[in-house]
């Protein structure tokens, strides 16, 4: 195996022709502006080319049904190992999943349960318990002390029937009574019951005097009773009047209540055994079907996605029928386990062999060794505050990507070249320093890893470096350095290096804002992990909401005060998670979020019509004189509507070919080459461009082609200003990371007037920013707050965090240790509080 990974002449998007030696072996990270080349050199040239030789080594049969990939735009790759990508995409969109089954410790979980945990009554609570026939028959013969009892055996439980050949066949057999409905009846050949009502029977055995000679013989009667009762005894005392029952099964000994033997399958959510038959499994309340009189419904379907759903009614959410939740280990069911954090399930799970017996030690020893590995696995990664049952498609794209990396540890492979996107997006300093020893546990395993990142502590702890740039979009593309932290920083033409180096820094302000003197107060929000807190919001202001991951921050703020605040402005739906009250809403008049949400879920959103400057540039395109001769309106250059669009990719451009078991590939299509207008629609052209031209430019080089026509301009420059011109007009939205679409919703508002009362709420903006992005981004939100205007934002950057004029520290721990607020103040106030883990890492840079 070669020492190194080389490439020569990568020419993917931006890359310009490049040549490239990478470590093997190493832990390796790829930094440079946004949009400097970064993802081209390690997704769409690396990933892509050891994907291509993955499909490769399939049988033509295989390839048949996936396809054939398209080469990377490079000459050479050697040196490459099987790859596996890590990315920032949400893991399932599937409602069944959880961190539990993409992590694969349910699976476990549900064998452990099955082996070795105890049912316990859902009436007296007490434990249930089965024998064996011999020691059924042996209990109760030794137990037998000559007092007035009954011995049953219950053989009809409640079922309709007349039960003739039933009573016949036991007179043959010798048996002289039975307890029908509650009574006892002498039982004879004839016997008949109303076969229109529901019957229980339990069969008498008569031999209530047991002497010597008679012993074997009630022996007998006991085992063909049994039989008849299929394995379970009821013992009836008339002096106690109380009666204790005995079963092959699962049976209460008070009660008689059964169970049947668990298998995995009974704790499966995704099984007919084990969910809950109301929801399906899914833990909420099921949607009514629509009326098959509506007249369209083609909604619905997406419509109940984004519906706010109640727990299900049967089943509380668990998603499991209530026979499953009868079984516990250490007191415990599958369902109250799976709703710890990550981390209080690891604490419970290290004492957990003193709640087994001998028996079931044995059992449990290899299945608990590997619930441990993953659970520090994912520990480790900084995911302690999750749980196993929150579903997979309300994690962020961070998490799911952490979630992952925890599975590729716990896998073991060796000799695999890992490529991860951020990973560090949505760790507080604390956690990402366990992020950075995962990493390298992972390299020392015998692998090597490629990060794309911006964090500095990251870089720094790189074994090797590649910054790429020097600018982003056309500007970039180019291997600016190579090497340690050092020769990053000796490199005078890197941005990069001049960050690391201190040559530029992002300046801590000189003062502090004071604020316009109003507040809003948000009084004891209960929702999740928080602890009936009191947060005060001063108007005025950028504040920033800081604290370990899992702590309560985007609790507190997305999901309690933003729909307060959506709900008094705007009439919203989306109910707050529990509070008191609210003080302050009339010092505002409009609230703007800008989260990192996918702006589109389809290649057709871009840019473009997110911002809502196609819809300006296509009537531009109406008034030409081309497309006046030709009676062309607006509508004719959207790539969405019949009439100017490529019909045979219905204007996306590509064609989608679904793969089997990767991801869809889309192949540009042959019909317009990828142009998604007919011929007829290309040919009106506005200052020698047709429209496509105009999509496939970058905003930069839109901002000087439109710079006399201020609707449009105006638009492009707001987009601009957050860092954004590398893109494409008509990039599809598919193709940008969180972060970029979160600036983009930021560039939308910023075309916009405000208000000088305008709350902005921002969840981590600086994802997938470079230290001069974020420098750029800093300058657009202090340019919002001088205005008036209050800026909350979700932060771990210590960049931005300096910067604020107000911070509300939440902790002190993730998940169920957190929901308080542990500090608050100004950075220089937070920095002195000894409470803070994000004072800790403040006083080092302020």
């Amino acid at each position: 195996m070669q020492e190194k990974i080389n490439i020569q002449g990568a020419r993917v998007n931006n890359l310009k022709n490049i040549d490239l030696e990478i470590p093997r072996d190493k832990l390796v990270v790829i930094t440079g502006l946004s949009g400097s080349g970064k993802s081209s050199l390690a997704f769409d040239t690396i990933y892509a080319e050891g994907q291509r030789r993955y499909m490769e080594t399939l049988s033509i049969y295989a390839r048949q049904y996936v396809g054939s990939m398209e080469r990377p735009d490079v000459d050479k790759i050697t040196g490459l190992s099987p790859v596996v990508a890590i990315e920032q995409k949400t893991t399932s969109k599937n409602p069944r999943s959880t961190v539990g089954t993409i992590t694969e410790i349910n699976d476990f979980l549900r064998l452990l349960f099955a082996r070795a945990s105890r049912a316990y009554s859902p009436v007296t609570g007490e434990e249930m318990v089965h024998y064996s026939d011999e020691a059924i028959a042996n209990l109760i013969l030794e137990g037998y002390d000559g007092r007035k009892i009954a011995l049953l055996a219950p053989i009809v439980r409640g079922r309709k029937g007349h039960y003739r050949e039933l009573f016949d066949g036991l007179v043959r057999k010798g048996f002289m009574h039975a307890r029908i409905d509650g009574e006892m009846q002498e039982i004879a050949s004839g016997l008949r019951l109303d076969r229109y009502k529901a019957h229980t029977i339990e069969l008498v055995i008569d031999r209530l005097t047991v002497k010597p000679d008679a012993r074997e013989r009630l022996a007998k009667s006991l085992a063909e009773a049994m039989r008849q009762g299929k394995g379970t005894m009821m013992l009836y005392d008339y002096d106690a009047d109380a009666a204790r029952y005995y079963s092959r099964h699962l049976m209460c000994p008070s009660t008689g209540i059964s169970l049947d033997d668990p298998a995995p399958h009974t704790f499966s959510f995704n099984s007919p055994h084990g969910a809950c038959p109301h929801c399906g499994g899914l833990g909420v309340e099921p949607i009514e079907e629509p009326n098959e009189d509506s007249s369209d419904d083609s909604e619905v379907p997406e419509a109940a996605e984004f519906l706010q759903r109640e727990p299900c009614s049967v089943c509380g959410g668990t998603r499991l029928k209530s026979e499953a939740l009868q079984f516990k280990i250490g007191g415990l069911n599958i369902a109250e386990l799976s709703n710890k954090s990550i981390s209080e399930f690891a604490e419970w799970m290290e004492g957990i062999e003193e709640v087994f017996n001998e028996k079931e030690r044995k059992i449990a020893r290899e299945i608990v060794k590997e619930i441990r590995d993953r659970l520090s696995f994912l520990v480790r990664v900084g995911l302690g505050y999750l749980s196993l049952s929150r579903s997979s498609r309300s994690l962020s794209g961070g998490e799911s990507q952490r979630i992952r990396l925890a599975t590729q540890i716990g896998s073991r492979l060796v000799n695999v070249l890992y490529i991860l996107d951020e990973p560090s997006i949505g760790l507080h300093q604390r956690d990402n320093r366990k992020l950075i020893a995962s990493l390298e546990e992972l390299r020392d395993a015998g692998n090597s890893v490629i990060v794309v990142e911006h964090d500095e502590e990251m870089i720094r702890s790189a074994d090797y470096i590649v910054d790429v740039g020097p600018g982003a979009g056309r500007k970039g593309g180019h291997i600016v350095a190579v090497g340690s932290a050092a020769d990053i920083e000796a490199a005078r033409d890197s941005i990069t290096g001049d960050y690391l180096a201190g040559r530029r820094s992002i300046p801590v302000p000189k003062k502090r804002r004071k604020g316009n003197g109003a507040k809003i107060t948000l009084k004891g929000a209960r929702g999740n992990n928080l602890k009936n807190v009191t947060a005060v919001f001063p108007l005025g202001k950028m504040i920033c909401v800081t604290g370990v991951s899992g702590s309560g921050k985007s609790t507190l703020v997305n999901d309690t005060l933003r729909p307060v605040l959506s709900r008094e402005l705007y009439r919203s739906n989306t109910p707050p998670l529990s509070y008191d009250s609210i003080e302050g809403l009339e010092n505002i008049d409009k609230l703007v979020v800008v989260d990192q949400s996918p702006i589109g879920r389809t290649p057709r959103s871009n840019p473009a019509t997110y911002s809502g400057v196609f819809a300006d540039i296509r009537k531009l395109f109406e008034a030409t004189p081309d497309a006046q001769i030709r009676g062309f309106g607006a509508g004719r250059f959207s790539f969405n509507v019949k009439g100017g669009r490529c019909e045979e990719c219905r204007g996306a451009g590509v064609q989608t070919i679904e793969m089997n078991f990767l991801p869809d590939v889309y192949v540009r299509c042959k019909a317009c080459g990828g142009q998604r207008y007919n011929r007829e629609t290309l040919e009106v052209r506005y200052k020698g461009k047709n429209i496509f031209d105009v999509l496939d430019m970058t905003i930069n080089a839109a901002v000087e082609f439109f710079e006399h026509i201020p609707a449009i301009h105006r638009k492009l420059v707001a987009i601009q200003s957050v860092g954004l011109g590398y893109l494409k007009l008509g990039q599809p939205c598919t193709t940008l990371s969180g972060g970029e679409s979160q600036r983009i919703k930021l560039s939308t508002e910023l075309a916009r007037t405000d208000t000088g009362r305008t709350l902005y709420i921002l969840d981590e903006p600086t994802t997938g920013l470079h230290f001069e992005d974020v420098r750029q981004l800093l300058d657009v939100i202090a340019l919002l707050v001088d205005r008036g205007n209050t800026m909350i934002v979700i932060e771990h950057n210590l960049d931005v965090i300096k910067t604020a004029d107000y911070i509300i520290d939440m902790g002190p721990e993730g998940g169920a240790g957190g929901g308080e607020i542990v500090a608050i103040g100004t950075p220089e106030q937070i920095a002195k509080n000894p409470a803070s883990y994000t004072g800790e890492f403040l006083k080092e840079i302020l």
